[in-house]
């Protein structure tokens, strides 16, 4: 979907991805806030309706949708979330509730691009919205201080303190936006942070889809890999299917092999971990080389995208990488070395009175045995509103890796009645 809205000005294109040191040079000396923004815009100008500001009430359109970027400004000064927005220009007072996008661990809004065009016709056809929002302190929102003050060995609270620098915030943006309820659609971190404001704000939740969720079961499970299975070399084709028990014994099965793989390193890695290292602030300490570390894992990590496509995200994701560390630190808190949480979501699961649908990739690295045994509390509480999906030829980044599959899956999901 590569048409533009005629209107706009043309943007520069995206660099080739950094293969030489003098290229890597280049692009770290370009970096920075206006070339994230363009980064940004690149990929959201693939909506044929996207507006480079707000537009004003007034104004008029001949489309079922507009799309716009914004800063939403929170209580606190200079605190603010970026935000994407997909309105519908005819709103229906049936309409189901906005649907709100909330990206992984230091990734951002632009990471579902290709979810983007299938969820505003969705929000025309039914006369809604769809958001999409960078957590504060990652993407292009506010880089502000992150720091928790509660001891290392006082767990719950620790976790606590740094789960609500997330919710609160996301609550504080969902009064500004003035919205009675919302369907919230995460990946990773930011499905594990939409379950906790679930907890948290139950009655602002409708219901909750979870895209291969971090932090879901107990650990540590010696069997799942501390970084991310590589994905399947063809992607796409293929659907949603219900998870079968056969199914997640395969995808543990491949984690296994991946895990048996790892080098001694990692014992270097953990003690980072525990310091309170980001990854992101490791390729920041790098400098020049950064672009070049960025390159290689995105050239590697998404290859199912087209060559411009992946220049394109490379772009973004070296700039928000490289913007000043914030919320990235929050990792250590909330996860342990490993990556499996130090309050586990299938503990707390149990208090959620809403539909929760899990999904997880065929190769994906987060265990899906928990996703079952959630569903399963959920069950076991009175809660038979649980559900969870395997997609077909996906990883990880299963919206991106098969974004067919999983938009399709995503509309009957948000177009599901709540029994």
């Amino acid at each position: 979907m590569d048409a533009v809205a005629p209107s706009l000005p043309p943007l520069p294109p995206p660099s080739e991805i950094p293969s030489a040191f003098l290229d890597s040079v280049k692009q770290w000396w370009t970096s920075g806030e206006k070339q994230s923004a363009i980064s940004e815009e690149r990929l959201l100008r693939r909506l044929p309706f996207f507006k480079s500001q707000k537009p004003s009430p007034d104004e008029k359109f001949d489309t079922p949708v507009v799309a716009y970027s914004s800063r939403v400004d929170l209580k606190k000064p200079k605190h603010y979330l970026n935000t994407f927005s997909m309105t519908s220009t005819n709103p229906s007072p049936d309409a189901p509730p906005p649907a709100v996008l909330l990206h992984g661990y230091g990734a951002g809004l632009g990471f579902y691009f290709r979810n983007f065009l299938p969820l505003a016709q969705w929000a025309g056809r039914r006369g809604t919205n769809v958001y999409a929002v960078d957590w504060l302190g990652m993407g292009r929102s506010a880089r502000v201080p992150f720091s928790i003050s509660a001891s290392r060995k006082d767990t719950p609270s620790r976790v606590e303190e740094a789960e609500s620098f997330f919710v609160d915030s996301l609550e504080d943006w969902r009064i500004k936006m003035g919205l009675e309820k919302m369907t919230l659609v995460g990946h990773s971190l930011g499905a594990y942070f939409s379950v906790v404001y679930a907890l948290k704000y139950p009655t602002r939740v409708n219901k909750l889809i979870l895209l291969s969720p971090a932090g879901v079961p107990r650990g540590p499970d010696n069997s799942v890999p501390s970084k991310e299975v590589d994905p399947p070399e063809t992607q796409g084709g293929g659907s949603a299917e219900v998870a079968s028990r056969k199914k997640i014994e395969e995808i543990e099965a491949e984690q296994s092999k991946a895990k048996s793989k790892e080098s001694r390193s990692r014992r270097v890695l953990t003690y980072l971990w525990e310091e309170g290292w980001s990854p992101f602030q490791v390729v920041r300490s790098t400098l020049f080389w950064g672009p070049m570390l960025v390159g290689k894992y995105s050239s590697r990590r998404f290859n199912g995208l087209t060559d411009e496509e992946t220049r394109e995200m490379h772009d973004y994701i070296l700039n928000i990488t490289l913007a000043k560390g914030s919320g990235e630190y929050c990792i250590s808190h909330i996860l342990a070395p490993g990556v499996h949480a130090r309050m586990p979501i299938v503990d707390r699961i149990s208090g959620l009175k809403i539909p929760v649908t899990f999904v997880y990739g065929d190769h994906d690295w987060m265990d899906p045995e928990g996703g079952r045994e959630s569903v399963e509390r959920l069950r076991q509480a009175g809660n038979g509103q649980g559900r969870m999906y395997i997609i077909q030829n996906a990883g990880h980044h299963v919206y991106l890796d098969n974004a067919r599959a999983v938009n399709d899956f995503l509309i009957k999901e948000l177009d599901r009645r709540i029994s």
